[in-house]
């Protein structure tokens, strides 16, 4: 998410974990929470003063032992977590030296430099990289996925500490090559159903969450509950939600069959729905015809949109780091601020996140197995998983995390939710949320697809016109 996050810093002072991104969000997946966190401030300053070295703009190390671990990633957040790890442990620290290289996704740069680091192989490649939700499964299942080390070849014993974890299963179905895992993600990006408290009381007499799943269809793996509610809410002079794009992600993401099967262009009935979706929230009112990323959708995140909007969906950094710094208040009473409230969504899906990766040729597996099992397996209130969701390493935010176990014994109460622990919801949303319809190519054919249902619900081209451009485009780009 890390891509995502850093964008929204910059237009919400949003902060940083969620929404890990380092650029302004384009498109469903930036939304990688992973973003800008910091290590713990005291800690972090210890660490970095007893350890860190700058060898270039984009090189940072840590630790002062002779043999050195290349740590490649797209943002700061990797490296900030080994920093503190380090500061933890310093015996680990004057055994091993991290040299981490951080190069931003813009213009596929991180990709491109990182292919060609893991191709050259030797001294300088990366013994732990990382990816995130938009191109994963190029490293974990795809081109280059050749380069990652199954887990228990670098000497985890996967299978016992994924049951005693409870890893989310998407995460899971993302990382595994073969039958063998290679990526596992730290932060859980399942989604949930983000509502208007007051809204739900006006028209529907009731804002508990358990009695608005049952009003909205949560975990039918449909739309039509959530439509019914969409036309009570337009009674009452609501938008059910602020655009269709709020909508596209789990239409993306819930989809039963991959984009390409033998070779070829495939639409899932769940993502075709989508053009028809826009189409209706745009006809029948039932948004305020916004685009994500844009000031109209943080407008209507504070309630100041042409019309009121009940709902968002997305994962917790989509709170912490998105909703937040853009609800127009800091305690309650000011803006929307203390109004919102999660509940399980209609349909399953998840937004982001990011996946941690191992050199099969790295010379420093025992190295490599200590911080990548301390940050994707590790469920002790030391690992930093539970220090995460926590809130103990300066992240700013409670935020959510791949281990179920880890969700369950720790503090979800936020005030921004009245209260409300919101972990059990997104412990909900991640069991939901499914990764078995993904392909290395989902960034570039979601954007071709979005354009052609933008199209065709503004009224620009027909449906039938709408669809054989986006097959076309693909055609003609992917070849497929």
């Amino acid at each position: 998410m890390k891509k995502v996050i850093a964008s929204v810093l910059s237009v919400a002072m949003v902060a940083a974990i969620a929404a890990g991104c380092t650029t302004q969000p384009t498109d469903a997946t930036a939304g990688t929470t992973s973003g800008g966190n910091e290590t713990d401030a005291t800690d972090a300053t210890d660490a970095t003063d007893a350890t860190e070295t700058e060898a270039d703009d984009n090189v940072k190390s840590y630790g002062t032992g002779a043999e050195h671990v290349n740590l490649w990633s797209f943002t700061d957040e990797i490296p900030n977590m080994v920093a503190y790890y380090i500061s933890q442990n310093p015996d680990f620290g004057e055994k091993y030296t991290f040299d981490c290289t951080i190069i931003a996704t813009d213009g596929g740069a991180y990709q491109q430099a990182l292919d060609a680091a893991l191709v050259a192989g030797g001294d300088t490649a990366p013994d732990m990289y990382a990816a995130e939700a938009a191109f994963i499964l190029k490293y974990s299942q795809g081109d280059m996925a050749q380069y990652a080390a199954p887990y228990k070849d670098l000497g985890i014993d996967v299978d016992a500490k994924i049951a005693d974890a409870q890893i989310a299963n998407y995460t899971i179905e993302v990382g595994t090559r073969g039958g063998d895992l290679v990526a596992l993600g730290y932060q859980a990006t399942g989604c949930a159903m983000i509502y208007s408290a007051s809204i739900a009381e006006d028209t529907f007499g009731t804002s508990d969450p358990a009695e608005i799943e049952k009003i909205v269809g949560a975990g039918s793996g449909s739309w039509d509950t959530f439509f019914e509610a969409a036309a009570k809410l337009k009674e009452k002079g609501y938008a059910a939600v602020s655009g269709g794009g709020d909508i596209w992600n789990a239409c993306e993401k819930s989809a039963d069959t991959a984009w390409i099967v033998n070779g070829q262009l495939n639409i899932d009935p769940k993502r075709e729905a989508y053009f028809d979706i826009a189409k209706k929230l745009k006809d029948e009112g039932l948004s305020n015809d916004t685009t994500g990323w844009t000031e109209a959708w943080y407008a209507d995140m504070k309630g100041e949109g042409a019309q009121k909007v009940f709902a968002f969906f997305g994962p917790a950094w989509l709170i912490n780091y998105v909703m937040i710094g853009n609800c127009g208040g800091t305690q309650a009473g000011e803006g929307t601020y203390g109004d919102w409230r999660v509940c399980a969504p209609p349909v399953g899906f998840f937004w982001g996140g990011t996946w941690v990766l191992g050199n099969k040729d790295t010379d420093n597996k025992e190295a490599v197995a200590t911080i990548i099992e301390w940050i994707t397996l590790d469920t002790s209130e030391t690992g930093l998983q539970y220090l995460w969701a926590n809130d103990k390493m300066g992240n700013g935010a409670k935020d959510t995390v791949a281990s179920a176990t880890v969700m369950a014994k720790s503090d979800g109460a936020l005030d921004f939710c009245g209260g409300q622990n919101v972990f059990p919801a997104f412990i909900d949303g991640n069991k939901y949320a499914s990764a078995k319809a993904m392909t290395q190519y989902d960034e570039t054919i979601n954007s071709y697809f979005t354009d052609a249902a933008n199209q065709y619900a503004q009224g620009e081209l027909d449906r039938d016109a709408a669809m054989d451009a986006f097959k076309t485009n693909v055609t003609d780009n992917l070849s497929f």
